[in-house]
């Protein structure tokens, strides 16, 4: 049960780090339903990893990343935005997943709101790496993005292929919101990628300190709601979130002090 415990907490831990450094680029491209979105997404190929035995979240990898190369080449056909893109089909995920899971309901609430039960020694080395992996591959592509925002026009003239670089940054996005679906399911693990970039964007003078903020409180909402959910025993998702959105409002405090001033 210890070893559990610190399983969950290291997972919750570099999950949170990736997400919020992740989603720190998301919040600035104002694509903050892309995140809640692709989680959803995951939903059907976990639901056909329990229908056919074989490991859920492998489904839910699958689906996630074909998902991702799907939006992005709808994106660069129809030039429709993400959002619209994703938005457009994640209720549809989200109905044909519940719709599979039937009567399974201990696996469809496990899915919609974590399970940290089944968190081991082998999914904690996974989510170190893919964290690890995520967080290196978002850095090399940071700066290209940021000046894609301010001009794809600019950005293309300097020689950095926009396309490929929203296409990775897509990919990535699935990457980290598949392992977190353990730590705070399916309906939740968006907000891991979206609030606490917003909380830090509220209170970030330069992009470093933006970045390395949302980083920062991505880690304090996982660990603290994970701690709260193994002290009251129940699934860690919602108490992530309330941590998060804690986090938001002393954010918004802080913020409000300081205009005062």
């Amino acid at each position: 049960m210890v070893d559990q415990v610190i399983f969950s907490l290291i997972v919750g831990a570099v999950v949170g780090f990736a997400a919020g450094y992740l989603g720190s680029i998301m919040v600035l491209e104002k694509m903050a339903l892309v995140g809640d979105a692709m989680s959803h997404v995951a939903l059907p190929g976990l639901a056909l990893g329990v229908l056919l035995n074989f490991n859920p979240l492998i489904g839910g990898f699958i689906f996630l990343f074909i998902s991702a190369i799907i939006v992005w080449y709808l994106g660069r056909v129809t030039k429709l935005s993400f959002e619209t893109i994703v938005g457009t089909a994640f209720t549809l995920a989200l109905a044909i997943g519940i719709l599979l899971y039937g009567d399974r309901l201990d696996a469809l609430e496990a899915a919609l709101f974590g399970d940290i039960s089944k968190v081991d020694l082998a999914y904690t080395v996974i989510a170190i790496l893919v964290s690890l992996t995520v967080v290196f591959l978002t850095h090399s592509i940071y700066k290209k993005v940021v000046l894609s925002l301010i001009s794809e026009e600019l950005a293309t003239a300097k020689g950095i292929n926009v396309t490929r670089t929203n296409l990775l940054y897509l990919l990535l996005v699935s990457a980290t919101v598949a392992v977190g679906i353990q730590v705070t399911g399916t309906l939740l693990v968006g907000f891991l990628v979206v609030t606490p970039a917003a909380a830090a964007r509220i209170i970030s003078s330069n992009l470093k300190r933006y970045s390395v903020l949302s980083a920062t409180f991505g880690t304090l909402s996982a660990v603290t709601g994970i701690m709260l959910a193994n002290s009251l025993n129940i699934s860690p998702g919602p108490l992530v979130v309330i941590s998060g959105v804690a986090i938001f409002a002393i954010a918004l405090i802080i913020r409000w002090r300081t205009k005062m001033t």
